[in-house]
C-alpha cells in the first residue's frame, strides 16, 4: 500500500478537525493542494436528517453522528486500500469518534486539530455565508469537544493567521509526526 510522504512522514490519511468556524474545510483543501491528495468535504457526507437538524439549531448527539463517522471511516479505508493520498474535514470532536476513525481507516490516520478561542470562532461563523451550521450551536460543540492533547498522531495548529500560514504550520507539524 502506498502512503503519503510528507517530507518523511508516512501517513494514509489526515483528518483536520475542530469545532465549527475553525477552518476545516479550507485547510483541508489547501493541505490536499500541496500534498497532491483527494480533499473529501465532510459535512458532504452527512445525512439530510443530520443537515436539518443542524440547520434548526438542534445540536447532534452520538446517535446521529455514528452513521456520519462510519460513512467517513469507510471513505478513508477505500482511500487507504487504493493508496489514494486523502484529506478530510470532519469535526471528530470527541476521542470515541477519532479512536472509529483510526480503527476504520486501516492504517496510519494524522489529525490536524485547529484550536482557537470562543471570541475567534464565533466571529468567523458570523461571517460565514449560506452555511448550515448556525451560530447557536458553537457553544454545544465546545462543550462536545474532548481536546486531543497527547493522543497518537495529532497535531495542534492555532488558527490565528491567513489560511496559508495556517496550511504552512500544519505541514511542518505533521513532518515530525511519527506513528509508534
Amino acid at each position: 500500500m502506498d502512503e503519503v510522504e510528507i517530507d518523511g512522514m508516512a501517513a494514509d490519511a489526515i483528518i483536520v478537525m475542530g469545532v465549527s468556524g475553525c477552518g476545516k474545510s479550507s485547510t483541508a483543501a489547501l493541505l490536499a493542494a500541496r500534498i497532491g491528495a483527494r480533499f473529501i468535504e465532510g459535512d458532504a457526507l452527512h445525512p439530510r436528517a443530520n443537515i436539518e437538524k443542524m440547520r434548526k439549531g438542534i445540536p447532534l448527539d452520538d446517535d446521529d453522528r455514528w452513521p456520519w463517522l462510519d460513512k467517513i471511516g469507510a471513505v478513508l479505508s477505500e482511500a487507504v486500500a487504493s493508496g489514494t493520498p486523502v484529506i478530510v474535514s470532519c469535526s471528530a470532536l470527541k476521542r470515541a469518534y477519532r479512536d472509529r476513525l483510526r480503527k476504520a481507516t486501516g492504517g496510519p490516520l494524522a489529525f490536524v486539530y485547529l484550536e482557537g478561542t470562543e471570541d475567534v470562532l464565533a466571529a468567523r461563523m458570523s461571517r460565514r455565508e449560506g452555511h448550515f451550521m448556525p451560530l447557536s450551536l458553537l457553544k454545544s460543540q465546545i462543550a462536545t469537544l474532548e481536546v486531543p492533547t497527547g493522543e497518537t498522531g495529532v497535531v495542534a495548529v492555532p488558527i490565528a493567521g491567513t489560511p496559508e500560514e495556517i496550511c504552512a504550520a500544519a505541514l511542518q507539524q505533521l513532518s515530525a509526526l511519527r506513528f509508534t
